[in-house]
């Protein structure tokens, strides 16, 4: 299906491993507003599909952010210090990674943390003991990668990826403010992936810890339904969906880890979806690591989407 999708604004309640747990918005496809989603593929994936808020497809037209649109506090946790772990399931069998999506994303998230364009969280805030603590946009977000060489099934669960982020924890230890990012190989994705969402955000209860981690698919699977050559075109677009997808959930992540008690919109979600697949601002920055597309992020701050701080 040659269209992009806006991905879901879920909230989970895992069937396996775990107390309860709480999945958040997914890379969406431009469109406006959400609609919620019944049975199908999501089910299949062990996600209660009454839990999950999914975007519509897009239709071709131009869109704008919502004139609405604001986040406000659920006086929850934000990541104050991010810290980001990726977790390479089934990258190490011969031909699991054709477009070159592991090096292209630990590029990108090694030259993310400081960016412009991750500074837009930093107005988001937590409030502890009457403190409001920012979050910051340290240098060096990117601690660590890590290949899991676990057999990976040809369509993981939800509960299997929340699996997966768990060896993560026991690989790199546990972090309250980290992000475990579940990165599947090529043709290993979630049911639903690429034709319902892209990709998305959550949290999960394991052993009394509270793990924020991301489903990110093989994004190139999709196609241009999860954004490829959204912002470049040829083959120097490729890859851009992988950037635009991860850098979504991570900024979602980072302002909303246990969804939705840290920064939502109840219209229109969380920061990512609100300016998801709206270009402009989608479009290239320069990292030190190298030029990636990615997508605005809502600023109450300026009250737009923004790819640099407010």
């Amino acid at each position: 299906m040659n269209q992009y999708l806006k991905t879901a604004a879920v909230a989970v309640i895992a069937t396996a491993m775990t107390a309860c747990s709480g999945v958040g918005s997914s890379v969406p496809g431009p469109s406006q507003n959400a609609a919620p989603i019944h049975g199908g593929t999501m089910a299949q994936a062990g996600i209660d599909p009454s839990k999950v808020v999914i975007m519509r497809t897009f239709d071709g037209a131009t869109h704008n952010a919502a004139p609405n649109a604001h986040l406000t506090y659920r006086n929850g946790a934000v990541q104050v210090h991010s810290r980001i772990y990726v977790i390479y399931w089934g990258f190490n069998a011969s031909g699991s990674d054709p477009s070159g999506e592991q090096t292209y994303m630990t590029s990108f998230l090694n030259g993310v943390g400081g960016s412009q364009w991750l500074s837009v969280d930093h107005q988001y805030y937590q409030i502890v003991g009457g403190v409001h603590q920012r979050i910051k946009n340290a240098v060096g977000q990117l601690k660590g990668t890590w290949v899991d060489s676990t057999a990976i099934p040809s369509s993981p669960t939800d509960a299997q990826v929340q699996q997966a982020a768990a060896r993560g924890v026991a690989h790199f230890g546990f972090f309250r403010d980290a992000s475990y990012v579940v990165a599947t190989s090529h043709l290993h994705n979630i049911s639903g992936f690429g034709s319902q969402f892209c990709a998305y955000h959550g949290s999960f209860n394991s052993g009394g810890q509270l793990v924020s981690y991301t489903n990110m698919p093989y994004i190139t699977d999709a196609g241009q339904s999860c954004g490829q050559n959204f912002v470049n075109g040829g083959s120097a677009g490729l890859l851009d969906g992988v950037s635009i997808v991860e850098g979504h959930e991570l900024s979602e992540s980072q302002t909303d880890p246990n969804p939705p008690t840290g920064w939502y919109d109840t219209l229109n979600g969380e920061i990512g979806d609100i300016c998801a697949w709206i270009k402009p601002p989608a479009g290239d920055v320069v990292l030190s690591t190298g030029t990636f597309a990615v997508q605005g992020l809502w600023s109450n701050k300026s009250n737009k989407c923004s790819i640099t701080g407010p």
